[in-house]
């Protein structure tokens, strides 16, 4: 199975790409089962079991919410989000919905969605749902798990374990770093260039680059969202501080000389905007996840801003590079917080932004390899600990860190010759490693790290 850069980058919505998007995603996928199979008109209600860290962190994700969205035909790169509240209270007012969009069902959240802290047996992000008819007869039953990045697994697929995300289809097979660093010594190629070769499989050129320029543009639309929008958070109320450091970044050269301003503190704010705007439900580009969305678009704007030789061409080089990367590490780890800890959101985000970076300052093949291990490396261990289970404590201040991060690894890179002592490959595979070792109390279950520390209620509910 090959997969698209633009399936690691797609635009949606807050606050979770496995808790959110993913279920949304799940939600809508068994409705169009029900539709394919002529079973829709037959259909009376619809049963979701929510599994493990679903369970566990679902609410403060808006899991529920998302199934409901689903349910009703929505999808998280189209739904407006300014009127997700109105549809849920319809639902909820008139205890019906219309699945699918299309045909009318009795619906009450507290009997048909239950929350399972147990787990399923293939990832900690299980859900199962069923269709049931007037006779409360099961007309199909089907499982699916949340696997990160908003991608989806059927429980066929995920029990077999999945071919390879490359496959012989594509002008350049790789699985491994060693392997897209040998396809581009061989061949001649930037990361990037191999990628759009690889991306002409599924679309012409100008439909890569008009797709590339809208990830680009929802980004810093989303950048400047988040530095405009005042108020409060939902449920923790804790503040917004991007319009706040905005307005400090540009003060007077008074206030200058007490407290210099650097461009890291500009990265840190458009990280800050992102990820607000995420935990508070709005419109963000899931890159590779949506708990770590802020990195890539706080790198790429740094690099717009500061550095003299942007183009938008180079924009799409940054995206397509951060997207091998991103490959590589969902072919042989894990991008799903709830597997492996943030490691694999933070940290594969961070490990995308430094190589994408290395190859947009003009770096070569090895040095983008070695700022993409450089940026994984001291990320390794990063627990996934939301306080009450929400995507705002410390998941939006370790986005800020983690783009960084990531420009310092660029630039160690392009510092050196490509040369060094740690591979691409083996900080993925110590990163899947120890993801695979982590107690499950530190993979986004909010039982453990701050989250247990701050004592904040996670309002588990358990059927």
């Amino acid at each position: 199975m090959a997969i698209s850069v633009f399936d690691l980058f797609s635009i949606g919505i807050g606050p979770s790409s496995s808790h959110t998007v993913g279920p949304m995603r799940a939600a809508h996928m068994f409705t169009e089962r029900l539709e394919h199979d002529g079973l829709l008109a037959e259909t009376t209600s619809v049963v979701t079991d929510l599994y493990g860290s679903l369970s566990l962190t679902g609410l403060g994700h808006g899991t529920d919410k998302a199934v409901l969205l689903g349910l009703a035909g929505e999808m998280p790169e189209t739904v407006n989000p300014d009127k997700i509240d109105d549809i849920l209270a319809t639902i909820r007012r008139d205890q019906q919905m219309q699945l699918a969009g299309k045909h009318p069902i009795a619906f009450d959240e507290r009997q048909h969605v239950h929350f399972h802290t147990t787990e399923l047996p293939h990832h900690p992000n299980g859900m199962r749902f069923t269709a049931l008819n007037s006779a409360d007869e099961v007309l199909l039953t089907l499982v699916y798990y949340s696997v990160g990045g908003g991608f989806i697994a059927g429980e066929a697929t995920i029990a077999r374990n999945a071919p390879p995300l490359s496959d012989t289809l594509l002008p350049h097979t790789f699985t491994t770093g060693d392997e897209l660093l040998e396809q581009c010594e061989i061949n001649d190629l930037s990361v990037s260039s191999l990628m759009r070769e690889n991306e002409r499989y599924w679309a012409e050129d100008h439909e890569i680059d008009t797709k590339l320029d809208t990830l680009v543009d929802a980004m810093s639309g989303c950048i400047d969202r988040g530095c405009k929008q005042n108020g409060e958070l939902p449920t923790l109320g804790i503040k917004r501080r991007a319009p706040e450091l905005l307005k400090k970044l540009e003060t007077t050269p008074e206030d200058e000389k007490r407290f210099p301003k650097s461009t890291s503190d500009w990265v840190c704010l458009f990280a800050l905007a992102v990820n607000e705007e995420n935990a508070a439900g709005s419109r963000v580009v899931t890159a590779p996840t949506n708990g770590a969305a802020g990195i890539i678009p706080a790198v790429l704007e740094y690099y717009k801003r500061f550095i003299p030789d942007y183009t938008p061409e180079k924009a799409r080089h940054f995206l397509l590079t951060a997207g091998a990367i991103g490959m590589l590490y969902k072919e042989n780890a894990s991008i799903s917080g709830a597997e492996v800890g943030c490691q694999g959101e933070v940290g594969v985000a961070c490990s995308m932004a430094a190589g994408a970076l290395a190859e947009a300052m003009g770096g070569s093949v090895r040095q983008v390899e070695n700022a993409a291990e450089i940026g994984m490396e001291h990320n390794l261990g990063l627990t996934c600990d939301p306080v009450g289970g929400l995507v705002q404590v410390p998941c939006i201040e370790r986005n800020a860190m983690g783009a960084v991060k990531a420009i310092n690894a660029a630039r160690l890179a392009l510092y050196g010759d490509g040369k060094h002592f740690v591979s691409l490959d083996k900080v993925i595979q110590t990163m899947n490693e120890t993801g695979r070792d982590m107690q499950n109390k530190y993979k986004e279950t909010a039982l453990g790290g701050l989250a247990s520390n701050l004592k904040i209620p996670v309002n588990i509910i358990e059927c």
